[in-house]
């Protein structure tokens, strides 16, 4: 890599966040590269003043820092903090705000109750101490956790690797790759035929892990290498000079937005780094072309390794060779197992006598298997030399061993039937090169029934369409001009034509007209959605009727297409606990196989020499060597690691390709195989068993008070707040004002109880809103007649909010979250699995107890008024009773019991920290689903079982049968090139087992629930 110097020009910046702090309506701007583009408008300070959004203390903003040079800009370090002075999620939710506007960060999480923040961030853009600033500038007191700053400076490299035959093959290359210094972990997948490492970047660069790779003796390709989520990759034409390269890369750093450009000068490929808020890699095309002469200098988006091209040659490239090792072996095979046994001319000219005793049949033989055996058959020489020049033994070792023997035999048969006179020997060519193309045909037919694991993957990255309509706009945001441009030029705030029949390029909010858009693809609702100016649109998804007009809000790896893509690929790198069995037995299978092979050969020789069985066991043409010597090759060949390391990969690619087509994302597949040992799945409530849409349905004032100024009231403090029930509320407040505005009341002293509710003084008043819990232990006492309406409500299942104002009962709002239908029938359904249910609610215990009885769950599995800490305790308290638990949730206070919980599941509605902590993501948000993934997960590890008893009982079975032990009794005898063609038959066989995976079907019970 040559690095140019950034030009000593100032160049203007802008903060990230200046895009995020204001509103949706658009006004359009020239962009940075010559383009309109969509840019937000002012936010408008009178319609501040209507709005109830909770007062944070005033956010800084901070300039992005340059990058050092002396860092890489790929390193990220983790520290944690000690901050005091939060008291709900809102002021977590501040903080967070403030830390994601400083440069460089990548991920920050902060809990209440722990009081702690824990940031990751890249050193290049962001120091500790500007962080820990941000957070006091916030209004927060905050201390580093000195103990916590970990250095971490890894980066994750991706690799495509071909040429891997079974798990002695990824194992010899994580083994080469864990030598390296600066090398943290590295995991190979056989059946993704992916490495990815997390190696030090500041130590080893991604271009010595692919030389270690392929040192190893395998094709590697990058895939990826450190953050690549705000970077693109160029590939440069028409650029010859020095010069030329340095005029690009001055020109595209002096642009707003870039951080960084990285030139490769031998490959003529361009990284650059930059915001995607302010540009992106349509202006980098355009100012690479404007640098140089008039249509002189190209630029292009250099696209990483594709799999599905990859598989598609390597199918091509097996066929091809199994085609030309057919035309040599047919001849060979009619020439050593058919003409030699016909009578007639066709025999006398194969066996007539060139030189002594060496005949036509013999030459033609020796000539036809040579280029099979050294030409076609040259990969398995190569495989098995790297294999053992590692320490480690494969597939190809075996196959070498078993080949080499029968043709090197052969040619010393030949070779003494030339030199005697009386030597009548028995040559095996057709054993050989018959060998070698029914391996090549079953390596074509693994390949074939691979590509088909990955099918899953393949559909969810063709609903991305190839193009997309870019619209430019003048500045009254009128239409001015319209072109098509391939889908991954589109940038973020870039305005997109839609037209009815065509699918949505990217992620974004609908600007103009209105539509009907199928998002079955993505969320497995059948039903199009309508879509109208506001709404948020998923790329990849279908608009049926109508013209809209989208502003890209997400692009690139951002969309949630990408991200659901991401998730699968990720869950089929990682390598469920199972498959470690494998991994153990491979290690010592080949070394095991050869010793039997020899044992084997040298029982039966020994045998005949000492005349052990008759001489009318041998056959007419072979003596006692020969014979034996068939046996051993048949032991080589017939043993089968490959079958062994498909069982568990290719079943959990199928399986979570699967899950994923039907909305269930599995990460991983140690997810999948906790996931079918669950006997015990606590529910959250609030968006989980019910809707998640709570509403007003009923209010009882116990004291004198207009029902607006109640309302006004209560709306000022819950506007501070984010849980759904004070939403509601703030809901129905502005509803009852209907054309006015809501009055607005000063509130000072707010403060979230968890798992109780809300406090704050309102125009000098002390005003409580919550359950009973927090008005009982803020000592105010419920009248006769508000325990009453309290057990109504709670008989009805309806959520009671009580409501006190300077220590008095003021009122009770009753508010109701519809359930979910189909939420009996999937807690039925799950008792027939044997899973026990729980519900775990901040809710107050009557109306948990009545949305249990309506669902059918026992009263003694009820734990009601939890705050997080609470469940993620009640989670653990079953896992001590030996249970396995998976927690279902959708909340930001449920994560902690996500965390907890052996499997935690996902409502894909819920928040992103819900998401992030959970072990399986639920993206229709459907509760059946719950049971489907259970379902899939027992499905699959039985698929595995069977796959495992598959490879294991054909190796038991097979090795003995080839070894000879049933010839004693029954004379039959299992020539090599069959025991190959069996080895080979037994991965295909393993694949195909895996793919009948695809034909999954949920239980018929939860069928009738969605129909």
């Amino acid at each position: 890599m040559v690095e140019i110097p950034r030009s000593l020009g100032f160049r203007p910046e802008i903060s990230s966040s200046m895009s995020r702090s204001i509103n949706p309506v658009a006004r359009p701007a020239m962009s940075s590269c010559g383009i309109y583009m969509v840019l937000p408008k002012d936010r408008d300070e009178s319609s501040l003043s209507e709005s109830l959004l909770a007062r944070y203390p005033s956010m800084p903003r901070y300039p992005p820092s340059p990058p050092r040079r002396d860092i890489d800009a790929a390193q990220t370090q983790s520290v944690s903090f000690k901050v005091t002075g939060m008291e709900c999620t809102a002021c977590a939710g501040s903080i967070e705000k403030a830390l994601k506007r400083l440069p460089g960060i990548k991920e920050a999480a902060v809990a209440v109750i722990q009081e702690k923040a824990q940031v990751v961030f890249h050193p290049a853009f962001v120091q500790v101490e500007t962080i820990r600033e941000a957070i006091v500038d916030a209004g927060f007191d905050a201390t580093v956790l000195k103990d916590s700053i970990e250095q971490s400076r890894n980066s994750v490299c991706r690799i495509r690797v071909r040429g891997m035959t079974c798990t002695s093959c990824s194992g010899a290359i994580e083994a080469a790759l864990r030598k390296i210094p600066g090398v943290v972990s590295a995991v190979v997948a056989l059946a993704t035929e992916q490495a990815e490492i997390f190696h030090d970047a500041s130590v080893v660069s991604y271009s010595k892990l692919i030389e270690a790779v392929e040192e190893a003796g395998f094709v590697a390709e990058l895939v990826s290498a450190g953050e690549e989520r705000n970077k693109v990759h160029l590939q440069l034409e028409g650029v010859h000079s020095r010069e030329g390269f340095r005029n690009i890369v001055t020109s595209l750093e002096a642009l707003a937005g870039v951080t960084e450009v990285e030139l490769f000068l031998k490959e003529e490929r361009l990284v650059v780094s930059y915001d995607p808020d302010l540009t992106g890699p349509r202006c980098f095309i355009e100012i690479i072309e404007q640098t140089g002469p008039a249509n002189v200098y190209k630029a292009s988006l250099a696209m990483g390794a594709d799999r599905r091209a990859d598989m598609k040659s390597e199918i091509k490239h097996y066929w091809n060779l199994f085609l030309w090792s057919i035309v040599f072996t047919v001849p060979v095979f009619f020439l050593g197992m058919v003409f030699m046994y016909t009578p007639g001319t066709m025999k006398r000219y194969v066996g007539w006598k060139v030189i002594n005793m060496l005949t036509v049949g013999q030459i033609l033989r020796w000539s036809l298997s040579t280029p099979v055996q050294f030409v076609i058959g040259w990969r398995f020489y190569v495989g098995a030399y790297n294999a053992l020049r590692h320490g480690s033994a494969n597939m190809d070792v075996l196959i070498a061993l078993g080949t080499n023997a029968a043709y090197f035999y052969s040619v010393y048969s030949a070779l003494r039937s030339a030199t005697s006179d009386s030597f009548e020997g028995t040559d095996f060519f057709e054993t050989s090169s018959m060998l070698i193309s029914f391996i090549l045909l079953g390596k074509f037919l693994e390949v074939l029934a691979k590509g088909k694991t990955s099918e899953a993957i393949a559909k969810l990255m063709n609903l991305t369409p190839d193009t997309a309509i870019l619209l430019t706009l003048d500045e009254k945001g009128n239409v001015t001009f319209e072109r098509e441009i391939i889908t991954q030029l589109v940038q973020r705030n870039d305005v997109v034509k839609v037209l009815p029949g065509s699918k949505v390029p990217t992620d974004g909010e609908v600007i103009w007209g209105q539509s009907h858009v199928n998002e079955s693809m993505i969320t497995g609702e059948a039903r199009p959605v309508a879509k109208r100016s506001g709404d948020k649109v998923i790329g990849g998804t279908m608009n049926e009727n109508g013209v809209l007009h989208v502003r890209a809000t997400h692009v690139g790896s951002e969309t949630a297409l990408a991200q659901i893509v991401r998730l699968v690929e990720a869950a089929q790198m990682a390598k469920a606990p199972v498959q470690k069995f494998a991994d153990r037995i491979s290690q010592y299978f080949v070394p095991m196989v050869v010793g039997a092979s020899v044992l084997t050969w040298s029982f039966w020789f020994c045998a005949g020499k000492a005349s052990w069985y008759p001489k009318s066991w041998i056959p007419p043409s072979m003596d006692e060597f020969e014979l034996a010597l068939q046996f051993g090759i048949a032991v080589l060949v017939i043993a089968c690691p490959c079958a062994l390391g498909l069982a568990t990969p290719t079943a959990v690619m199928v399986s979570t390709g699967k899950g994923a087509t039907q909305g269930v994302l599995i990460k991983g597949g140690a997810a999948l195989e906790t996931a079918r040992k669950v006997d015990c799945i606590v529910f959250d409530k609030t968006g989980t068993l019910t809707k998640g849409e709570p509403s007003v349905v009923n209010t009882k004032l116990f004291r004198y008070i207009a029902l607006k100024v109640f309302f006004s009231i209560v709306a000022s403090v819950e506007a501070n707040s984010e849980h759904p029930l004070a939403k509601a509320i703030v809901e129905f407040a502005k509803g009852l004002r209907l054309q006015e505005p809501l009055e607005q009341h000063q509130v000072q002293d707010f403060r979230a109880v968890p798992g109780q509710g809300v406090q704050a003084v309102v125009t000098g008043k002390r005003v409580l809103v919550g359950n009973y819990k927090l008005i009982s232990e803020n000592g105010i006492s419920l009248p006769p007649q508000a325990s009453e309406q309290l057990q109504d409500v709670e008989v009805l299942a309806r959520t009671a909010v009580l409501v006190a104002i300077d220590g008095e009962l003021t009122g009770l709002i009753s508010v109701a979250d519809p359930m979910k239908p189909e939420a009996p029938a999937v807690i039925s359904t799950l008792k027939l699995m044997n899973i026990k249910s729980v519900i775990v609610t901040g809710d107050n215990r009557g109306t948990a107890l009545a949305v249990a009885r309506e669902v059918g769950i026992q009263p003694k599995d009820v734990i009601a008024e939890a705050d997080p800490k609470a469940k993620a305790d009640r989670v653990k308290e079953l896992q001590s009773a030996g249970m396995v638990v998976a927690m279902v949730g959708d909340g930001i206070n449920d994560s902690p019991a996500l965390v907890a919980a052996d499997v935690g599941v996902a409502i894909g509605a819920g928040t992103d920290i819900a998401i992030e902590a959970a072990d399986i993501v639920l993206m229709k948000s459907h509760l059946e689903d719950v049971v489907t993934a259970i379902d899939l997960s027992r499905k699959t590890f039985s698929r595995i079982r069977l796959n495992y008893v598959w490879a294991l009982g054909y190796n038991v079975l097979g090795i003995p049968i080839a070894a000879g032990v049933l010839y004693p009794c029954s004379r039959f005898r299992l020539p090599p090139w069959i025991a190959g063609a069996a080895m080979a038959a037994s991965s295909v066989s393993v694949v195909c087992s895996s793919l009948l995976l695809k034909y999954y079907k949920r239980p018929k019970k939860l069928e009738l629930i969605v129909h």
